[in-house]
């Protein structure tokens, strides 16, 4: 198959190219930044440069394709990258020129928690926007709800990681009870492959790990992985909200955002994971993935 791929130099996005590689598909891969092209595979790939506001790229992209992977999302906002802009008209863009181009399949990422509910963050609500594209497009589609990804490229289980080495308390926000059900990078990737080969995959899957797990539960596993468990001290949610709001004017550079925060509390994890009901994989447990970039 050629499989068209946005953001494809992104977390998931560079795992995917490199499973589709190996699964023997042609991979275009849509890049802003030619540049970020050293990160794919060098063979069974080819670069288009372009963005999602580009018609005639995103033509030259899906031209021939049998599949389109979209993965193009951002979790925080700038003045030139609005939740808006990327995760609804981005996609309409992109549909558009599946459509228009013969493209048969389209696969989305969106994420758990995507809703239109006015108490839903806006990165939910557009998120939302763009699966009701996807799921109006006329094509075959899938649309993939991941939880937490657990993997080398994951910032956030960085960041704590660093904490556990070099700091002697690491802080969890309120109590720390927000249900998790981190999914495993690889996991995540051959669930994304097999969609995009086979069209009878089909409808809003959630995926997730084998566990739920609380934050404070997977603060502390990290600590274990990187061998050096600490004290964790709590922080009102009270004042982790000030914290956000006064970080938010930082857009992307700020530590947390109050959408995010927001979404953390309200946890990620599914009582309807399709990972081995719809996929047939038997998903890598928290700790193993986690040794598995983390060991000291």
């Amino acid at each position: 198959m050629v499989i068209a791929v946005t953001g494809a130099t992104g977390f998931v996005g560079r795992h995917l190219v490199a499973t589709l590689v190996a699964r023997g598909h042609q991979v275009r891969a849509l890049l802003r930044a030619t540049g970020r092209a050293a990160v794919l595979p060098p063979r069974g790939v080819t670069v288009v440069a372009g963005s999602l506001s580009d018609p005639t790229a995103l033509g030259t992209l899906c031209g021939g394709a049998d599949a389109v992977a979209h993965l193009v999302a951002i979790i925080a906002e700038s003045p030139r990258a609005t939740f808006e802009a990327v995760h609804v008209d981005g996609t309409r863009r992109l549909l558009d020129a599946a459509r228009q181009t013969g493209v048969s399949r389209v696969v989305y990422m969106s994420a758990m928690g995507a809703r239109p509910d006015a108490t839903a963050t806006r990165y939910h609500r557009t998120k939302w926007q763009a699966e009701e594209l996807v799921r109006r497009c006329g094509v075959s589609a899938a649309v993939l709800r991941p939880s937490l990804i657990n993997g080398p490229e994951n910032v956030p289980i960085r960041m704590l990681a660093l904490a556990h080495r070099w700091s002697p308390v690491v802080p969890v926000f309120g109590d720390g009870n927000f249900p998790m059900q981190p999914i495993w990078i690889d996991d995540l990737v051959l669930a994304s492959a097999l969609a995009l080969e086979r069209t009878p995959i089909a409808g809003t899957l959630e995926l997730g790990g084998p566990a739920v797990v609380s934050f404070v539960e997977l603060v502390k596993a990290i600590g274990r992985a990187v061998g050096r468990e600490r004290t964790v001290i709590h922080v009102p949610l009270r004042l982790a909200r000030l914290l956000a709001r006064v970080a938010e004017p930082l857009g992307p550079l700020a530590p947390i955002t109050s959408d995010q925060l927001t979404m953390l509390v309200e946890g990620n994890a599914t009582p309807a994971n399709a990972i081995e009901a719809v996929f047939g994989i038997r998903p890598l447990g928290l700790e193993e993935g986690l040794r598995r970039f983390l060991r000291p």
